[in-house]
């Protein structure tokens, strides 16, 4: 039987499903001398009564997008890793609680409206043949989504309950990879645009606005809508009730990283929540866009985390 060979204890391990993703991460860390281990997620394995820390701290750069690019995506797999970890001491930066609320979005709307904040008004099932009940409690247009997406996956508009009866009827609804659906109200956000806030260590890192015309997959870090109207992305200064909602979403998720999203409904003007995104890329040409570069700051952040850890 093969054997698991311990490998020497870095101060830092990137676990990472896309390789070209991060390299301005890792750009930035061989720049700073940091000591770390890049770790890719394609054939990992580990032994649950073994196979210690690779590192004293763990960066987890999962994107729940991960499926899309292959069906033995690790998503699941990764909760169990890191609890192992976190269990022999290690210390997960968006960890197995973070991952958890990262890949699901009916319990993500949950924690939402549990501070006390807007979302769009959704019903939650499990069963396709349960869509149109749950859609006959809402108002139409309403979108389909998938439970577990990324990069706009897995969402579908609806404008009409007829529409959405022949979709049921001809079996054309998304599907999710745990087999929940989230039925909603399709909210027009003022102006197209939406606001993404970026959280470091659950505070402010900065905001920016996209817009999209009306598209599902809106991606900061590389404009990937490959169909319809070019996003744009401006810096904004978000309101101070936003920012503060933003970082308590952050805390309650046990965010370390990443970016909450918010829309103004332009139907009634009210700011509705409705996505928690643990992996962030930053956005692309930060310089242009942002004027600093966030990558500087997520490494002093790690630095600190080592430091605190040995």
């Amino acid at each position: 039987m093969a054997e698991f060979v311990a490998e020497p204890m870095h101060d830092l391990a990137i676990f990472y499903e896309h390789p070209a993703w991060f390299a301005p991460l890792f750009a930035a860390l061989d720049a700073r001398g940091v000591d770390y281990v890049r770790i890719g997620i394609a054939g990992h394995r580990f032994d649950p009564a073994g196979t210690p820390p690779p590192a004293r701290v763990v960066f987890s750069r999962l994107a729940m997008s991960s499926f899309l690019r292959s069906p033995d995506h690790a998503i699941y797999y990764a909760h169990a890793l890191f609890a192992h970890w976190a269990g022999q001491g290690a210390r997960i930066i968006n960890g197995a609680d973070a991952l958890a609320v990262d890949a699901n979005k009916a319990r993500q709307l949950a924690l939402m409206t549990g501070l006390g904040l807007a979302v769009p008004p959704t019903r939650v099932v499990h069963r396709s043949v349960d869509v149109l009940a749950a859609a006959a409690e809402l108002r139409f247009p309403l979108v389909v989504k998938a439970n577990v997406g990324g990069s706009g996956a897995g969402i579908m508009r609806y404008d009409t309950a007829e529409e959405l009866a022949q979709a049921v009827a001809d079996k054309f609804l998304p599907t999710s990879i745990d087999g929940v659906l989230l039925v909603q109200e399709y909210v027009p956000a003022r102006d197209g645009t939406i606001t993404r806030i970026e959280t470091l260590d659950r505070q402010f890192l900065y905001a920016i606005d996209v817009a999209g015309g009306g598209a599902f997959d809106l991606c900061p870090a590389d404009a990937c809508a490959a169909d319809g109207p070019p996003i744009t992305m401006t810096r904004t200064q978000p309101d101070p009730a936003l920012i503060d909602a933003a970082e308590r979403i952050a805390a309650a998720a046990h965010l370390d990283i990443g970016g909450v999203e918010v829309m103004i409904d332009d139907r009634d003007g009210i700011a509705r929540f409705y996505d928690i995104n643990a992996l962030s890329n930053f956005v692309a040409k930060p310089m242009d866009v942002l004027g600093f570069d966030p990558h500087d700051r997520l490494i002093d952040y790690l630095i600190r985390q080592i430091e605190q850890e040995k």
